[in-house]
Parts: C-alpha cells; sequence; structure tokens
C-alpha cells in the first residue's frame, strides 16, 4: 500500500451514497411542494381569474350598436330615420394584406374605380382602430359572398344593423346635419368603446350633432362561442339595444322640402315661422349636400363637386348668410318714425335724389316719386322719402327699433353659429372703427344699406313681430304649452297702418305686383329689397359676372287681415327683388294650397333638370365621367382650407359700401298680370349664371 492514499470502505461508500440520497430527495420533495404549492395557488386562489380567461378565449362579447333617435317634424314625419341594413366594414389595424384586402372586396362588391379610390383614402385618414364603411346598403347576396370569405378578408367585418336614412336628401342638408364615424378626437373626449364600435355613427353637424347625447340611446351586447381560428360557432346570449328618444320638431317637413326645391338652381335660402307661436317651418339653404352621402364619409369627387361650385353649398345661408337687407328694412324704419312722432301724412317732394351734405344720394327712381308720404315711401320703396325723415328722426332712434324687431339678435336655438350682423349706431361706430358717425351714414342704414347685416332668420322674426305685434322668438323645438309671446306695445294704428301699406306692395299700386298669391280669398303683405354686393362703378347690379349682381329680398306674411305665416327669402346675386318675390309666393301659396304650389313647382323642375337630388346625382355622375379617380384627394387641411376661404369670402361680401348711394338704377315698371289668381305658366327664371330679369320697379 502506498503512502497517502485514503482507504475507502464499502462502509463508506454506503454512507456517502445515503447522504446524497437523502439531499436529492430533499430537494426533489422541495421541488414537488413547490409544484403543488403552485397548482393549489392556481387551482384555487387564481381559479377566477383563469376561468374567466379561458372563457373569453371561448367567448367573444361584442357591443350592438343602438338605433338612433329619430329627428320628426311637427306632425311626426322623420327628418331623419334608420333603415335595416347589410353593411360591410374594415378595421385597418386587424389587415395583414391591406392591397389584397381591398382588391378583394373590389371584386367581391363590384366597386368601381372611384369607390375604391375613396375607399383607400378612408383608410389612409383613419385612426386604424376605427371601423371605416366599405359599403351600406348591400344586398343579401353579396353579403353572403363576403360573409363566407371573412377568414382569407382578416379585418373586414360584415354586419347586419341600421343606417341613417334622410327621405328628403339635400332638402335638409343644412338644418339637420349629417352622422359619421367617430374621430380619434371624439374618442379622446368620452373614452367610450361605443364610439369604436363597428358600424356606429355620431352627429356631426346641424341638428344630429346638437342633440347627440340624446338621440344616442344605449348599445346592446351580443356574447358568442368561437373557435380559436374566431369562427362562431353558436350564439350564447344577446342583450337588446336601447333606442335614442326621438326629436319632435317644429319644422314641417313637405313646407321644407318644397322651399328648398322651388330655389332651385339659385343660390338663396326661405325662412318660414309662424307668426304667433315663434315655430319655425321652414329652414331652406340652398344649395346644399345630400347628407345620405356625407354619412359614408364624402369622397374625392363629391369633394371636388362641392368645392367648385360658387354658390357655397356647404354654407347654412340661414344663419351664416350676412347680406344689407335693403328696403325690407322700411317698414321697421317707418314704425320707429311712427312711435317718434311723425305724422304719416307729413310729405316730402321727391325728385329723384337728395342731397345729403356734400352728396347726392339717389332714389332708386331717377325719375322722382313727385310728393310722397310714408304709405306710399312704403309700397313705391321711395329712398329720398326715408333719407329726409331719418335725419330729423336720428338714427339712435332707427337703431333700437331694429332690436326691438330682432335684427342684429342671436337667439337661442339648438344651432350651431349664428352669424348675427350688424344694427348699426354712432356708439357701435365710434368702438368699432374709432370714427364719428356721419349724416351719410344714417342716409344708407335706412335703407338697410351701408354698415347694416342681416341673416335670413332675423329677417324673418322682424316680419312676424311687425305682423304680429308680438315678441315672437324663433322655436325648433316643438313645444304645444309654451306660453303665449308678450306683446310689443305698439299702439295697433301703427301696426295697421304699416300692414295696409304693406299688403299695397303686393296688392295695390306697390313694387311687387306678381308676388300676389293665387288665391281669392288670402291676401298676402310684403316689401321688396334689392341689395347692392359692388359700387355701381363696378356692376349694375343687374347683368355682368354671378358675383357682382345684387341680392334679391324679400318679406311678408299672409293672411294680410290675419297674420298667420311670415317669410323671408333672400336671392345671392339674384339681381334684385325680382329674383326673390315668386319664391316667396310660391312657398306661401303651399301653406294654402299645396297642389296648386305643386303644379307651378313641377313646371320649374321639367326645365331645371328635376328635383335638387335629382340634379345632384346628374352632376355627379358628370364629375365622375370627366375625373374618374384623378379628383384631388380630400384632406384634413383641404377641408379646414376651404372652410377658412368661406368665412373670408362671407365677411369679404358682408363690408359695406359707404361711397354715397346704395340703390341700384330703376327697374322697368311692367303691366301686372292680368288675372293674378291664375298658376303661374311662364318659363322658370334663369339659373344664376345667367342675367336675371327685372320684371318689376323697385326695390
Amino acid at each position: 500500500m502506498s503512502l497517502g492514499k485514503r482507504h475507502v470502505s464499502i462502509g463508506t461508500l454506503r454512507n456517502s451514497f445515503d447522504r446524497r440520497s437523502l439531499v436529492v430527495a430533499g430537494v426533489q420533495g422541495g421541488l414537488g411542494l413547490l409544484l403543488a404549492g403552485r397548482l393549489g395557488y392556481l387551482a384555487v386562489a387564481q381559479n377566477a381569474k383563469y376561468q374567466l380567461e379561458s372563457e373569453s378565449n371561448r367567448v367573444n362579447l361584442s357591443l350592438i350598436p343602438p338605433r338612433r333617435g329619430w329627428l320628426l317634424d311637427r306632425n311626426g314625419i322623420p327628418l331623419a330615420s334608420n333603415r335595416a341594413d347589410y353593411r360591410i366594414d374594415i378595421i385597418p389595424d386587424r389587415m395583414s394584406d391591406g392591397a389584397h384586402t381591398i382588391t378583394r372586396l373590389g371584386e367581391i362588391l363590384q366597386l368601381t374605380a372611384v369607390d375604391l379610390r375613396d375607399l383607400t383614402d378612408k383608410i389612409e385618414r383613419s385612426n386604424g382602430f376605427a371601423p371605416v364603411e366599405v359599403a351600406s346598403g348591400v344586398d343579401i347576396e353579396r353579403y353572403a359572398a363576403v360573409s363566407v370569405r371573412l377568414p382569407e378578408l382578416p379585418g373586414v367585418i360584415t354586419q347586419r344593423g341600421f343606417s341613417r336614412l334622410y327621405p328628403t336628401g339635400p332638402s335638409v342638408g343644412h338644418l339637420i346635419g349629417h352622422v359619421g364615424t367617430a374621430s380619434a378626437e371624439d374618442f379622446g373626449k368620452e373614452r367610450n368603446p361605443l364610439l369604436i364600435t363597428p358600424g356606429y355613427k355620431i352627429g356631426k353637424d346641424g341638428l344630429e350633432k346638437q342633440f347627440e347625447m340624446t338621440l344616442r340611446g344605449k348599445p346592446g351586447a351580443r356574447r358568442v362561442e368561437v373557435t380559436a381560428s374566431g369562427r362562431i360557432v353558436r350564439d350564447l346570449d344577446t342583450r337588446d339595444d336601447v333606442p335614442g328618444k326621438p326629436v319632435r320638431l317644429t319644422i314641417d317637413s313637405q313646407l321644407q322640402d318644397y322651399a328648398a326645391r322651388r330655389l332651385g338652381p339659385e343660390s338663396g335660402s326661405v325662412v318660414v315661422m309662424d307668426c304667433n307661436s315663434g315655430d319655425l317651418l321652414a329652414m331652406s339653404s340652398m344649395p346644399s349636400f345630400d347628407p345620405n352621402s356625407f354619412s359614408d364619409g364624402i369622397g374625392r369627387i363629391e369633394w371636388k363637386m362641392l368645392s367648385d361650385d360658387d354658390h357655397v353649398p356647404l354654407r347654412n345661408k340661414v344663419l351664416r348668410g350676412l347680406y344689407p337687407p335693403g328696403s325690407t328694412v322700411k317698414p321697421m324704419v317707418a314704425l320707429a318714425f311712427l312711435e317718434a312722432g311723425l305724422d304719416p301724412e307729413e310729405s316730402v317732394g321727391c325728385g329723384g335724389g337728395l342731397r345729403v351734405g356734400n352728396r347726392v344720394f339717389h332714389c332708386w327712381n331717377r325719375g322722382g316719386h313727385g310728393s310722397v308720404n310714408m304709405a306710399k315711401a312704403i309700397y313705391q320703396s321711395c329712398d329720398v322719402y326715408f333719407y329726409y325723415f331719418a335725419q330729423k328722426i336720428g338714427m339712435e332712434k332707427i337703431a333700437a327699433m331694429a332690436r326691438r324687431l330682432g335684427l342684429g339678435q342671436e337667439f337661442e336655438l339648438p344651432v350651431l353659429g349664428q352669424s348675427y350682423g350688424t344694427v348699426p349706431d354712432p356708439e357701435w361706430k365710434l368702438r368699432k372703427y374709432d370714427r364719428e358717425w356721419q349724416t351719410f351714414d344714417t342716409a344708407n342704414a335706412t335703407i338697410g344699406q351701408g354698415y347694416m347685416l342681416v341673416n335670413p332668420l332675423q329677417q324673418a322674426v322682424m316680419t312676424a313681430r311687425i305682423a304680429s305685434g308680438k315678441m315672437v322668438m324663433p322655436r325648433l323645438l316643438l313645444n304645444p304649452s309654451a306660453p303665449e309671446a308678450s306683446s310689443l306695445d305698439f299702439p295697433q294704428d301703427h301696426l295697421d297702418f304699416v300692414h295696409q301699406a304693406m299688403s299695397d306692395v303686393v296688392n295695390g299700386p306697390g313694387t311687387a305686383g306678381r308676388a300676389r298669391l293665387p288665391l281669392e280669398d288670402v291676401k298676402l303683405a310684403g316689401k321688396t329689397g334689392t341689395a347692392q354686393v359692388v359700387g355701381l362703378n363696378v356692376s349694375s347690379g343687374k347683368g355682368g359676372p354671378w358675383k357682382y349682381r345684387d341680392h334679391g329680398h324679400f318679406v311678408c306674411f299672409a293672411p294680410f287681415d290675419k297674420p298667420r305665416y311670415a317669410c323671408a327669402v333672400v336671392i345671392e346675386h339674384g339681381g334684385g327683388s325680382s329674383a326673390a318675390y315668386p319664391v316667396a309666393r310660391d312657398v306661401m301659396t303651399f301653406l294654402f294650397d299645396p297642389a296648386k304650389a305643386l303644379e307651378v313647382l313641377h313646371g320649374y323642375e321639367k326645365v331645371w333638370g328635376g328635383t335638387a337630388q335629382q340634379r345632384l346625382d346628374v352632376k355627379y355622375r358628370a364629375y365622375t365621367a370627366a375625373f374618374g379617380d384623378s379628383a384631388p384627394k380630400v384632406t384634413a387641411d383641404e377641408e379646414k382650407k376651404k372652410a377658412r376661404e368661406e368665412e373670408e369670402t362671407q365677411q369679404e361680401t358682408a363690408q359695406p359700401i359707404v361711397e354715397g348711394p346704395r340703390t341700384p338704377p330703376p327697374e322697368p315698371v311692367v303691366p301686372l298680370p292680368p288675372d293674378p289668381a291664375t298658376p303661374v305658366s311662364v318659363p322658370p327664371p334663369a339659373p344664376a349664371t345667367t342675367p336675371s330679369s327685372a320684371p318689376e320697379s323697385g326695390q
């Protein structure tokens, strides 16, 4: 045996093995205890959590968009309703191959090149997580064709639901507004998962936006069992949605549609108001847009079509249009004169003009009206009478009466963006321009020119208050139990005098004989107005470029002896009041005899090329043929730029011209029709792209 080597016996080896075995067994036992503890923890303490996760893999829970509340007119007729349809959406974030998916959908749904381009644009503008509409109102065959191919089209969603429907299309575009997919800003404000639910849309403009929370309703929910690949196995449970509440408006849907259609190819507005309650029966602004197509997201062709139109179809002219009211304010000025104590029989000689300071302000009738009292000044629209007596009465009293009758006022209505204009007076001019009020400012303002600016709604309110003598306030929400308007405390003889003079405008020796109603038992009282747009050194206002022509105004009420309805019509660049009062005549006729008014309208529409909707469709097809998918891309920046340009244009056209006389040259006097009760059968007025005729005298 060599020295230094340890002797290992069998006993030593056995003891060493036993120790190692014990250590290994201890480690194994410890691991076993840990595993058993972990399994116990997962099985007992975490049971609920993993059961829920397991269930969520097996069960899909999705929100069911609520049916949107209807917007109803005063008679319960829907202005905005819902229709059941089949629809196809895309969630961009879930697409694996976007180009392939879009191409495949185009083949299945038979989309045109323009449709595919618009779809691509909408996907690019989307937020990724928000659904993008591919098509709505899809027939059952194409819906089924897409449904069976969903496994090969990740990100595509098919669903049966409800979409918004506007039965009269462009007739209510500005009034009702439209719906659309919620933006990232919308979602950021609420953080409501409903806003990113496929197929759900919110109010984007008009009354749809103002009453969003009322119309929205509460979503339903659907639980379905699915496979690992997402294929639905069976329905488990469904909770029905709660529809939004309806909103009842004061609008008369048939009158609203008639007024919009009667405006034809003109750029203008019609407001009809109940003289006693203040209910707004019609608020038509044309040209307009089709809110049905806006709900799907505006495409390139429609954007170019609307952007190219110099009649500004995206502006609500009832609320945002500002115009010098012209001679339509003369009945208001006459009331101010009467209240100041002016004898209505006191007269002034009109020789065709009046010197005011170092300027001569001309009357529209350069030959003069001779001796003119207050009644003749109204029905013949003599400017000289108002120039002369306004200097004696003072602008402060005239401005106070204008505000009392609703001019310059912003009304509490559920609408977006009222432009309330200007009722000028010395204090206003000093504050606005830091300049003193001049006598010629009074002369301009007293015939509705110069700094004075109003919107058509204010003109309708002014007319209703003159007609009723009450402080009627415009209303859009129907409330049969609303309190009666208070009196304006005008002496009845003052009102009777002005009413008779306004009746003579139409039914007597006034400036609008062709505005007579074709009804034997109803008389219309009104006042014409012509508002100059550019200086007489630029254009006469009757012809030439459309944008240089005068605006045409007409305000009226009927019946003359018991006022019930008030109406205001504005035709932008119509060449004078002769473009406005035929529209008012037919709209007011519709209130008393719809069949007779529709007969006239149908004759006009044959010449115009159909209804407003039909003309929009024809124009869209023409633009599609001309531009196809080469139309410029719609971007958020472009939309903002267009809105800014429209706002600047509106402000520019609203700037006062204070160079002197603001009235146009006289219109020729023509004989009245031999039988004013006979329905109109003459050709309609020329479209706004050609000079309009001037068959009547005055303003």
